[in-house]
């Protein structure tokens, strides 16, 4: 767990100084670049890298999503949006990258650099360091929604290997939590764009490929938005995604 310093939540609080306004342009392709933020209510280095996710969530720009992991639990203080899968998905890209680097606040970019949460100059750099992702404009990523599906277009070049994996993430725009035990009691903390559960939809080789997602599946609720992502085998490099459009 890494401890925040009265100057890293200087950073976080002035994000737009060492973030621009616009990021670095990825390709004409218009990809978003994805910032992966794995949090703990547990973690008293995280308030700092949650606020600037905040920050990050409200841009266009880019995907911004928070992971609540569970293995500061024991601490004191169950996290009330914590998963197991969010805790294996990051132990995942630890042992896909080869370094098992895991700790909170963690920041993956791209699914590829990983970076402490907190610094928004350390996820500046990882955004330009992942910015093409290897493929430039070779894949094309379509979204749509109707009353009853999700419409997934997809066409171009897949990487080399295993075929990609898409996945739809289940995302709620804000909860609130208040913490009563642990290392932030009495903290009143607002979370960011949470990926409550992720829904495999299936794989990519490359080409042109349809897939229509029957919303009933998803088990919506009111106020859950939807993202995309399709992703290369490890897990490795995000190579495409973007947010579902909301139903006409």
């Amino acid at each position: 767990m890494r401890r925040a310093t009265a100057t890293t939540f200087a950073l976080a609080l002035l994000l737009f100084a060492a973030i621009p306004e616009r990021l670095p342009a990825e390709t004409a392709c218009k990809h978003k670049p994805v910032i992966e933020l794995f949090t703990s209510q547990g973690c008293s280095s995280c308030p700092p890298a949650d606020e600037l996710l905040s920050k990050l969530a409200d841009r266009d720009d880019v995907i911004a999503l928070s992971f609540n992991v569970d293995y500061w639990d024991y601490l004191g203080w169950k996290d009330t949006l914590a998963s197991p899968a969010h805790t294996k998905r990051q132990y995942d890209y630890a042992r896909a990258r080869g370094d098992n680097e895991v700790y909170t606040p963690q920041a993956v970019v791209n699914g590829l650099h990983h970076v402490v949460g907190s610094r928004p100059e350390h996820i500046r750099s990882a955004l330009s360091a992942t910015g093409d992702r290897g493929h430039g404009c070779s894949v094309s990523l379509g979204l749509s929604s109707t009353e009853k599906d999700f419409v997934i277009d997809l066409d171009g070049a897949a990487p080399a290997g295993k075929p990609a994996r898409i996945m739809l993430a289940v995302v709620q725009p804000t909860v609130n939590v208040n913490i009563k035990r642990g290392e932030n009691h009495g903290r009143r903390i607002t979370y960011h764009n949470v990926v409550r559960r992720m829904v495999p939809v299936g794989n990519w080789s490359g080409g042109r490929k349809r897939m229509t997602l029957a919303r009933r599946s998803i088990a919506e609720k009111n106020g859950e938005r939807y993202v995309v992502l399709v992703q290369s085998a490890g897990p490795g490099a995000i190579i495409a995604a973007d947010w579902i459009p909301r139903k006409r």
